[in-house]
């Protein structure tokens, strides 16, 4: 549409004004300014009641027209509104600062509620939180539900990032459903938080199916995460993977990993050049060949967890101070590995204290009593010493008490009530002096009606006269072999070592070939 002018032409949309000085168009009561009148054709002027209002600016001036023709539109109204600065539209926006503030004012309220009942939400700072603090307070005391107090809350304060719905009763309904018990969550939780932020699918599943893959039963699973929950949070291709190449590496068997990783799941989070590798290079300096440790894990995979040099040195040291021969430092370890592994040298200080007030027992002879048994570090004084009352008892004198126990330390341990009874057939029909009890102590190892009666019995009839030592320390096969003989061989009656590091080292039918290579670093 244009409009014709005294002096030029206006355009629509834009209107083009080409007077220099342009007077002020006013349609108030259907009034014209008379300056301008004159210069409008009335036919144009109904024409521009099309237009409610419009505003615009020639040369940094203003013209406004208003028309009662027609109702002014909405939104024409809002833009002039918002020019003018009149109310806001409804579709207007807050600004950017706005929105910070209002949204710092909610999460102080949140953080108030926080502290109202103990929590410190210093940690909170960048972490998505509710916005209310009714859904906080949810959160709180769902983790209540579930034994966690205020102190483990503030342990790990992340864990109230965490949604009910979303993140923690998929977790613990997985959990569940593994056989986790409900009893145990509380200490799982505790020990281990983080697992209320996992994906069941993308960070669970996954270790499940890998540990499966360890051989370990399924019925297992929750017991092994119940031991050692950070295991979820591990990843498959790093210290899990390498713990177990390295420990198949020196001779686990790798039907014994399944077996190993259920009794102590904690080597899967253990790092090979820090722990392990050290510590089974320690044991192979002390003399204990490495296949030999390779069986000690198997049958006590906790022993990787002493800490080498918290228990493990000192213990050794400790060992020596008390006349223990290095020589024998690698057959007691292999006897008894929790030596290593104790708070040993008090007990050693009790137990040879108290052995050297009842039997006067030196300190070359505590050294080989805990050579030939290192379990007495944790005997309790009150059996030993009814041990003692019974030698004595049986008329043996304090030397003769003194080199039986050097010579057997079983002795201070065993059942006194079979022991008993072995005195008792000793006396009555074997007939012998004390002095072959002192000579052979051992003998009250042995079972009465399993091997001592019926050896005894043979013995009589092939009418030999022979030691204890000869008559009982051997095998069933061997004794059948010396009952052929016609004199008894002086060679045969030496005892052997009471414990045979070989017996650790013997190979086993489904073993094969170890194909982990030993490395020098530890690539985690």
């Amino acid at each position: 549409m244009k409009v014709m002018s005294f002096s030029g032409t206006i355009t629509k949309p834009s209107f083009l004004i080409g007077q220099t000085e342009m007077p002020i168009l006013t349609f108030g009561h259907c009034k014209l300014s008379a300056t301008l009148a004159p210069r409008l054709p009335r036919d144009c002027i109904r024409r521009m009641g099309l237009i409610t209002r419009l505003q615009y600016s020639v040369a940094d001036r203003t013209l406004t027209s208003g028309s009662v023709d027609l109702p002014v539109s909405k939104t024409d109204s809002g833009r002039v509104n918002r020019r003018r600065g009149g109310s806001p539209s409804l579709y207007s926006r807050p600004s950017l600062s706005e929105m910070k503030k209002e949204k710092a004012a909610i999460r102080e309220k949140v953080y108030e509620f926080l502290r109202t009942i103990g929590i410190v939400p210093d940690e909170l700072d960048g972490l998505e939180l509710p916005v209310t603090v009714d859904v906080m307070r949810e959160r709180v005391d769902f983790l209540h539900s579930l034994g966690l107090t205020i102190e483990d809350i503030n342990n790990y304060p992340l864990v109230l990032g965490c949604s009910v719905k979303k993140n923690m009763i998929p977790v613990l309904d997985y959990l569940g459903k593994l056989g986790v018990r409900k009893s145990t969550i509380t200490q799982f939780l505790q020990r281990y938080p983080q697992v209320l932020h996992a994906s069941v699918v993308v960070d669970l599943k996954p270790v499940v199916k890998y540990l499966m893959g360890m051989d370990i039963k399924p019925d297992d699973i929750p017991r092994v995460l119940e031991r050692y929950p950070e295991v979820l949070g591990f990843k498959l291709e790093g210290t899990m993977s390498t713990s177990v190449a390295y420990l198949t590496g020196i001779g686990v068997g790798r039907r014994e990993i399944g077996g190993v990783l259920t009794r102590y799941p904690e080597i899967l989070g253990m790092r090979v050049g820090r722990i392990i590798k050290p510590f089974v290079e320690y044991l192979e300096s002390l003399g204990i060949p490495r296949l030999a440790i390779a069986r000690l894990i198997e049958q006590r995979p906790y022993i990787l967890g002493f800490g080498l040099d918290e228990k493990v040195k000192p213990n050794v040291k400790s060992l020596e101070e008390f006349n223990v021969r290095r020589t024998s430092l690698p057959s007691i370890i292999a006897q008894y590995p929790d030596i290593i592994g104790t708070d040993l040298n008090s007990k050693l200080v009790n137990q040879r204290s108290l052995l050297n007030s009842v039997l006067d027992l030196d300190p070359e002879d505590f050294g080989r009593v805990v050579e030939k048994m290192p379990q007495v570090v944790n005997l309790s004084s009150g059996p030993m010493l009814k041990h003692v009352d019974f030698l004595k008892d049986c008329g043996f004198s304090l030397l003769q008490m003194r080199k039986m126990i050097v010579g057997c330390p079983q002795l201070l341990a065993l059942n006194i009530d079979i022991m008993k009874l072995s005195f008792g057939y000793f006396q009555t029909e074997m007939k012998r002096p004390l002095e072959d009890l002192v000579t052979f102590p051992a003998f009250f190892t042995y079972g009465l009606e399993s091997t001592i009666k019926p050896r005894h019995m043979m013995v009589v009839k092939k009418g030999l006269k022979c030691s204890l030592s000869w008559m009982l320390y051997c095998s069933n096969e061997k004794f059948e072999q010396r009952m052929d003989y016609d004199t008894i061989d002086m060679e045969e009656m030496e005892m052997e070592p009471s414990f045979d590091m070989n017996s650790l080292t013997q190979p086993r039918s489904d073993e094969s070939d170890f194909d982990y290579e030993d490395s020098d670093e530890d690539n985690e």
